[in-house]
């Protein structure tokens, strides 16, 4: 049987100007724990202003970083826990 007992929340914000965009992503973790990444975009001076796709470009960059922060917490965990060094995590 399946129980959830645990949810998480990420947070994104954006900080913009007519051609940068920049994006801070925050987990906190049931143990207390935060987990902080960013990312960042940069629209080329030929392409149309839209904010959107580069919060969506900024955004996914942050939160590819978070996944890999996650991922290297994790493999620490298992080695703290089990004395020894394991087998990387890829994704």
């Amino acid at each position: 049987m399946m129980h959830t007992t645990v949810g998480w929340h990420v947070e994104l914000e954006f900080q913009e100007d007519d051609t940068h965009t920049k994006a801070a992503a925050l987990v906190r973790l049931p143990d207390g724990s935060e987990v902080r990444a960013h990312g960042q975009a940069s629209r080329h001076h030929t392409d149309a202003n839209q904010p959107r796709v580069g919060e969506e470009i900024a955004g996914a960059r942050a939160l590819n970083e978070l996944a890999m922060r996650l991922l290297t917490k994790a493999h620490d965990e298992i080695d703290s826990a089990s004395g020894r060094t394991s087998h990387p995590i890829h994704v």
